[in-house]
């Protein structure tokens, strides 16, 4: 349950609109569920339409409209489809969530260049153009809420990841040059930096690798996906309009 931060909160984001990509399971459906509970209208980004169409649904039980669009992120035809079909559908659009991420695991000297391509493609590119297609609506709108999911190895790195911590290093600077150039406009971008997060993608993480990360979280447990979704509502909030360029850590003091 995604705590209150003052008793007005839920009146003031409800008939917000938000497109979350990589929205149908994991961290991302975890977002979708908490902004729904504050009354937040939902598009469900997914490369897979039937994981999509399953989260819309769940979500209009929760008595918002949600509507699931399939979708590559690293494709600019797609990316300029989503923002069309929700203004379409909702009228305007004042959050992103860009989430959709994957992994192509392997040593730098193993690592194929199809895999480095493949993982920049989605997290960094996807993250580019959909921000560039959001700040064109918020901007006439002169509101908005861009929020970036990075990870914790962009400040650490990661033995085996230099695709993914690369990528998600990139949404950093990215998120901070956005913040520059579109404060003026109302529009606030900021990143959340998971760490290690109880999801599909980790659970199939080999025992040990799981043990070693676990050693380094001071906290002595792993997160989970509402911790994540906490700090994204936080982020949307209107209340959080001075804030623009950070980054919050969620990753139980792993890094500091």
């Amino acid at each position: 349950m995604i705590p209150d931060f003052h008793p007005g909160v839920k009146k003031i984001m409800r008939g917000h609109t938000a497109i979350i990509t990589g929205g149908g399971r994991g961290i991302g459906r975890a977002i979708a569920e908490s902004l729904a509970g504050r009354g937040v209208n939902i598009a469900v980004v997914d490369v897979n339409l039937d994981i999509a169409k399953e989260a819309a649904e769940a979500l209009g039980k929760m008595g918002v409209k949600s509507i699931a669009l399939k979708a590559d992120v690293s494709n600019s035809s797609d990316t300029a489809a989503i923002f069309e079909n929700a203004v379409k559908e909702f009228g305007k659009v004042e959050i992103l969530v860009n989430n959709a991420g994957i992994t192509r695991d392997g040593l730098l000297l193993r690592m194929k260049e199809e895999d480095w391509d493949a993982v920049l493609n989605i997290n960094l590119k996807g993250t580019f153009l959909c921000s560039k297609e959001a700040v064109k609506v918020m901007s006439k709108q002169r509101y908005g809420r861009i929020i970036n999911i990075a990870s914790v190895v962009a400040f650490m790195g990661n033995p085996g990841q230099a695709n993914y911590s690369a990528s998600k290093a990139g949404i950093v600077g990215l998120t901070k040059t956005v913040a520059k150039e579109y404060a003026s406009r109302g529009i606030t971008a900021n990143a959340v930096a998971p760490g290690f997060i109880t999801t599909a993608m980790t659970d199939a993480l080999p025992e040990n690798v799981k043990q070693e990360m676990f050693k380094a979280i001071p906290m002595g447990k792993f997160g989970t996906v509402e911790d994540v979704a906490n700090s994204v509502v936080f982020f949307a909030l209107p209340e959080s309009g001075y804030i623009t360029g950070q980054v919050i850590h969620v990753n139980g003091g792993m890094y500091m």
